[in-house]
């Protein structure tokens, strides 16, 4: 106390300047009208302007909640187009309508909190888990195309196993010609994946999109994959050498959308069943 009361004492002078100085802008802005118009409209065109930076700086940090929202929105509309395509497809043909069928598909949004691409086998966490509904086995998509399939879970979080995973299979269709093969990636670049099985009398062309099939009970039919960025075909070869570039950059991967597929369990058993009545 004694130091703040000696450095005023020692600079008194510039202070008791300060004050005076303070004190003479008051009172010609107080009794000129000019200069307390000029004064007002600076001092306006300061606040607002600052203002403006504080706003922006709230604005950033509520963008992941508003990024949060955005995804529940977009899992909300997927749960309901799927229900009216289903709904759709099933009144052209039946007069009953199985809400079972209809409802095949649900969509839970989550957050990606780890993500892996320069691996031969890359994972992905995200932020729900058992307690959102996610089981082994769901599909996992963006809004710009597939991503893989959730490995295990816990109550709170999910491993993915990423379609950037040399072990991962995915049955996807060229969108065009409506022939399917099967979409594995090769461990090199993670902006592209190999699109396998598609025979010579096809002609695919470089462009052409390529979609899931919907011949597995995981991945709803119709999500984009990507598109073909090159073409092989060596003679006697008996399948397109094809690359497809990938819809969505995996290295820009924030939110994703788990596929609740209703159905998946009735269709794996029913396989199953085929399979050992083969045996």
């Amino acid at each position: 106390m004694e130091r703040l009361i000696y450095f005023f004492y020692q600079y008194r002078a510039f202070f008791t300047f300060l004050v005076l100085e303070v004190l003479c802008a008051w009172l010609i802005i107080s009794n000129n009208s000019y200069q307390g118009a000029q004064f007002f409209n600076s001092s306006n065109s300061a606040i607002a302007s600052m203002n403006n930076f504080s706003q922006g700086i709230r604005n950033y940090f509520l963008l992941s909640d508003q990024n949060t929202i955005l995804a529940e929105e977009n899992a909300s509309l997927r749960r309901e187009l799927e229900k009216n395509i289903q709904l759709k497809q099933l009144t052209d043909t039946l007069s009953g309508v199985d809400t079972t069928i209809v409802d095949r598909f649900d969509f839970v949004s989550a957050k990606v909190v780890n993500n892996q691409v320069d691996r031969y086998k890359n994972f992905i966490t995200i932020s729900k888990g058992a307690n959102a509904g996610i089981t082994p086995g769901m599909a996992v998509i963006s809004p710009l195309g597939a991503i893989g399939k959730v490995k295990v879970v816990s109550d709170h979080y999910s491993v993915v196993t990423s379609i950037l995973h040399i072990d991962v299979m995915v049955s996807a269709e060229l969108k065009r010609t409506g022939h399917f093969g099967t979409a594995q990636w090769k461990g090199r670049n993670p902006q592209e994946i190999n699109l396998l099985y598609i025979p010579p009398h096809v002609k695919p062309e470089i462009g052409d999109t390529v979609i899931t099939s919907g011949y597995n009970a995981v991945f709803p039919p119709g999500i984009m994959i990507g598109t073909i960025s090159q073409k092989e075909l060596d003679k006697e070869a008996l399948f397109y050498e094809l690359k497809v570039k990938l819809s969505q950059d995996f290295q820009k991967l924030s939110y994703v959308t788990v596929v609740k597929s209703r159905l998946k369990h009735e269709q794996d058993s029913l396989e199953q069943a085929v399979i050992k009545m083969e045996k």
